[in-house]
């Protein structure tokens, strides 16, 4: 255990996040995602877990320690669902209430069609599983930067 991180993010996922450089994308993925074959084809080729939590729950670790990109609008991303792409189901609106705490302000996801986000994916930097089991719980974070104090 460490002092100020949240015990939810494990060594593997901590080494991911710290690797990662501006601009770089992170997957969080709920369990029917196809996250073994596509983390293969990731920058860290391995796939990271976080099992025990929701979507919501890991995005709320992750962003206790990730800042997200503020120069762009697709600074985070959420899977469409087939057939009724502007539907947010109650699990992508647990992970915009995580980026909104995180953020300190609301600013909504980017909605990305469930092939594209299967192809986006495959060139992330890292892809984590959770343990979440309603459909749609697959995300993207684009990570930002640390401005260097005043």
């Amino acid at each position: 255990m460490l002092k100020g991180l949240d015990p939810r993010l494990n060594a593997e996922v901590l080494y991911a996040l710290r690797a990662m450089g501006h601009g770089d994308t992170l997957i969080i993925a709920d369990t029917n995602f196809p996250s073994d074959s596509i983390a293969r084809q990731t920058v860290i080729g391995d796939l990271l877990r976080m099992d025990n939590l929701t979507a919501g729950q890991a995005a709320e670790a992750v962003l206790s320690v990730l800042p997200l990109d503020t120069f762009v609008d697709d600074f985070a991303g959420r899977m469409e669902i087939v057939g009724n792409p502007d539907e947010v189901p109650p699990v992508q609106m647990e992970v915009q209430q995580a980026i909104n705490a995180a953020e300190g302000t609301p600013r909504p996801m980017v909605s990305i069609e469930r092939f594209a986000f299967y192809d986006l994916a495959k060139q992330a930097y890292a892809v984590i599983q959770t343990g979440e089991r309603r459909f749609y719980g697959c995300f993207m974070f684009r990570k930002g930067v640390i401005p260097p104090d005043a």
